[in-house]
C-alpha cells in the first residue's frame, strides 16, 4: 500500500481560510463529494462522530482525522494544507495546519489500520511536513505526499 492508492490529486487542496473545526470537516466532506461522489453531510457526521471519541490532532502542526462510511469499497485521502493554522485540541496543544483526513469502508478492518498508520509514518516526517509548508499548489502538495516520506523533490 502507498499513498497514492489512497489520494487522487483532486483531493488535495489548500484553503486559505478555516475558522473552525466543524468547517474544517465540512471542507473535507466537500473534497470527498467532488473528488469521490461521497455524500457530504454523511462524511460530515462520520468525522465528528469519530473525533468525538478523542481529537485526531497528532502534534506538530498535524491532525489524521477518519471516519468509516458505508458505500465505500477502498480506504480513500483527502489532504488539506491550511494557511491559517486552526486550533484542533492537538496532544501538544499546537494549532494544526496539515490535514491528512482518511475514510474506510464502514467494515474495513486491518486496511484501514494499514492506512492510518502509513499516513501518520509519512506525516511524521518533518522533511515532508516542511516540503508540504513550503508549497500552496495542490499538484506539487500531492508529490510531495506521493512520492515517498522525505523523498519528494
Amino acid at each position: 500500500m502507498d499513498l497514492s492508492n489512497l489520494l487522487r490529486p483532486d483531493a488535495v487542496k489548500t484553503l486559505a481560510k478555516v475558522t473552525s473545526k466543524k468547517r474544517l470537516f465540512q471542507d473535507l466532506a466537500d473534497v470527498a463529494a467532488q473528488a469521490y461522489g461521497l455524500d457530504a453531510p454523511t462524511t460530515v457526521d462520520a468525522l465528528q462522530e469519530r473525533e468525538s471519541l478523542g481529537p485526531t490532532g497528532v502534534g506538530h502542526g498535524v491532525a489524521l482525522p477518519h471516519a468509516r462510511l458505508h458505500g465505500l469499497d477502498r480506504v480513500i485521502g483527502l489532504f488539506l494544507r491550511l494557511e491559517k493554522p486552526l486550533d484542533f485540541d492537538s496532544v501538544d496543544r499546537q494549532p494544526v495546519d496539515l490535514v491528512f483526513a482518511l475514510l474506510a469502508p464502514k467494515s474495513s478492518g486491518v486496511e484501514h489500520l494499514k492506512a492510518l498508520a502509513l499516513v501518520s509514518r509519512t506525516m511524521r516526517d518533518a522533511e515532508t511536513c516542511k516540503k508540504l509548508r513550503a508549497n500552496t499548489d495542490p499538484l506539487a502538495l500531492h508529490g510531495v505526499l506521493t512520492a515517498g516520506q522525505g523523498l519528494a523533490a
